[in-house]
């Protein structure tokens, strides 16, 4: 394509300087000469200005001495027009000094009036008066501004192109992809092409941790590069693959990375950027990205957060209210396995919602591999660490393993993050290092937000949530499948007032026992304020809101309900987000409600048991608490004792003891 433009170049001749300059000045100085001889022919044509003067002045100066030729009142301006005999012109000091002379053809004078009745009888009664002036032309006229009506015309017509050209013009920046842009590119794809000479500088070396995901993607890589090693024995390359997975796990990173590896064109855009508010638009531009991927063969198509059109076709919650996401994602379709091959292009697209989109897209042909990206496990997360601690000075005392464990469920963007802010907060308190408690500190600033030691208190709110923080850390203490605790605060973080941090095990699959137990251990604090204040508050809302989802889930999702039975009510598809009706009736609804009450019920009564047996270490946690504000597992297991369960729930035998 390129050489073919570089040939037809040379039909023409070539232009030099001096040539451009004259292409400028035809281009621009034409407007400006057209509109200067304008300005100065309605400069030059315009009479030269006449002198204003009373009607007494008029009367008894120049009427009186008959100097008068004619006299044109105008109507529409409030005026009469004065033209002086030739002959008297230069007599006037005032109209010579004006540039007044003989040739002139006036008028020379107005006389302004109120009325055109009065000025007529004052005229009259002046010619009575005066014999000179009986023999003066009178006549009647209108004053016309032509410049001003052109203006008039000209100026709302002129704003009507700028406004125009003006939104042309953006939507050929926002919309125009291609050469040159313009609104007729705008179904252009928009996609960004990165060759060998973008000089990327990701590699798979920078995308740490999901060893799994990392291999397939390789994979492709290796497709491109050496295809006969894998289609010698009679296979084909795969057409497509489909990166799923949580938001922040790096799979906009892990395309990044390929796009670095290739040797090949490497197609980059959005789901979104098919979408205009022109109707056709996202076909076109599918049609004209698959074009340009066919010419670059062999090449690579990343779509980023493809579920922008790839949302399944007929759930739609506009109720059919725009098709354009639909024509799109047909076109897309088509072209990803339709009657045209497209050979040596390989499409690679990441979501988090992969549960929404159409099943057409998701089948074999087109993206004949889903990589699922979950979020990193600890091993992971410690390699995630070192690539994110490389750029940064750090203290002897950092242990990449201690990090990891700190962050379960952390995904990489997380864990970025963490790195961002450890070394902002060890700047903000001058250190020449990022030190283990800096890391720490960044954790607790992401997870429970920013500390506002400034709010204000008052001693008894302060005592109340020193016993509810302390109830939540007695019971998780005391139960078998809760988990571990790490410390306690009352110190306010974002619009928490208080907080226990625990360290959630990394379990593949939780049981009924230890999902009771969480939600005993979530009701903590409900039950604490009871117990021993006899009244309860406004400060367990957050508590009561994940108890109940919790319980709601074991009974209609999990199926561990007795009275419910094996039963569960959750859509994986997606289809019934969209649906008014419920998957059950309302006597199984008014029996799930039951079940719920029932459960959380027992859970609250469960842990105002145990801090009823365990009312003085209860009291104890509390008032160190108030004290030190902040405290412990240490000091936990000063008060409680130790915990005879080990940290994935069994129980410790006796001669572990």
């Amino acid at each position: 394509m390129a050489e073919n433009n570089k040939h037809d170049n040379f039909d023409f001749p070539p232009v030099g300087r001096k040539n451009n300059k004259m292409q400028k000045f035809g281009g621009y100085w034409t407007y400006i000469i057209i509109a200067a001889i304008l300005i100065g022919y309605q400069f030059f044509s315009m009479p030269t200005n006449p002198e204003r003067i009373s009607w007494q002045e008029f009367k008894n100066e120049i009427l009186a001495k008959g100097e008068v030729k004619d006299i044109v009142i105008i109507r529409n301006g409030g005026k009469a027009n004065i033209f002086l005999k030739p002959e008297k012109i230069e007599t006037h000091d005032k109209l010579v000094a004006k540039g007044f002379n003989k040739k002139s053809t006036g008028p020379q004078y107005y006389v302004p009036f109120g009325t055109l009745e009065q000025f007529e009888k004052n005229l009259e009664d002046a010619q009575k008066e005066y014999p000179e002036a009986a023999d003066i032309h009178i006549d009647y006229g209108d004053e016309y501004n032509w410049w001003a009506d052109v203006i008039s015309i000209l100026l709302p017509l002129a704003l009507f192109i700028g406004i125009w050209v003006f939104f042309m013009r953006r939507m050929s920046k926002n919309a125009g992809g291609g050469a040159g842009g313009g609104i007729f590119n705008v179904g252009k794809s928009k996609a960004k092409l990165f060759d060998k000479e973008s000089n990327i500088k990701i590699t798979f070396k920078d995308v740490a941790g999901l060893a799994e995901a990392k291999q397939e993607v390789e994979e492709i890589v290796s497709f491109l590069k050496s295809p006969d090693k894998y289609t010698k024995l009679g296979g084909k390359i795969p057409k497509g693959a489909l990166l799923v997975g949580p938001p922040g796990t790096g799979k906009t990173l892990m395309a990044k990375a390929m796009a670095g590896e290739a040797n090949v064109p490497f197609f980059s855009m959005s789901g979104s950027d098919f979408v205009e508010m022109f109707v056709g638009v996202g076909a076109s531009r599918v049609r004209d990205l698959f074009k340009q991927a066919k010419e670059k063969a062999p090449c690579i198509i990343f779509i980023d957060e493809i579920d922008a059109i790839g949302r399944a076709r007929g759930r739609n919650p506009n109720m059919g209210a725009n098709d354009e996401r639909e024509n799109t994602l047909n076109q897309l379709l088509t072209e990803m396995d339709g009657f045209e091959t497209n050979s040596g292009v390989i499409i690679l697209a990441a979501t988090n919602r992969a549960d929404i989109l159409d099943s057409a897209l998701l089948r074999a042909g087109r993206f004949d591999r889903q990589i699922y990206v979950d979020l990193p496990e600890l091993k992971d997360r410690e390699e995630i660490f070192k690539v994110h601690l490389k750029p940064l000075k750090l203290a002897s005392d950092i242990d990449y393993g201690f990090l990891a464990k700190q962050t379960p469920g952390f995904s990489g963007a997380d864990i970025a993050n963490v790195a961002n802010e450890a070394a902002l907060i060890a700047a903000r308190k001058n250190k020449s290092a990022v030190e283990k408690q800096d890391f720490l500190d960044a954790i607790d600033r992401i997870v429970g937000g920013l500390e506002n030691r400034s709010k204000v208190i008052k001693p008894s709110e302060k005592k109340a949530i020193a016993y509810h923080e302390a109830g939540h850390a007695t019971v998780s203490w005391l139960l078998q499948h809760a988990h571990p605790l790490l410390k306690v605060t009352i110190v306010p973080r974002g619009k928490a007032l208080g907080a226990a941090w625990y360290l959630p095990q990394e379990r593949q699959i939780t049981t009924k026992d230890q999902l009771l137990d969480q939600m005993c251990s979530v009701l903590g604090g409900r039950a604490a304020e009871e117990i021993v204040f006899g009244e309860i508050s406004t400060g367990a809302q957050n508590d009561l809101e994940r108890a109940t989802k919790q319980a709601y889930a074991m009974v209609s999702i999990y199926g561990m309900s007795d009275k419910i039975g094996m039963l569960s009510y959750y859509d994986s598809s997606g289809q019934s987000d969209y649906s008014f009706t419920k998957p059950y009736s309302e006597k199984t609804a008014e029996v799930i409600d039951q079940e719920v009450k029932d459960m959380v019920s027992a859970a609250y009564e469960r842990a105002k048991q145990l801090l009823s047996e365990h009312k003085d270490q209860h009291r104890q946690v509390a008032e160190l608490l108030i004290e030190r504000e902040v405290i412990f597992s240490d000091d936990l297991e000063r008060i409680l004792g130790e915990r005879p369960w080990t940290e994935d729930g069994d129980t410790i035998q006796p001669e572990e003891l």
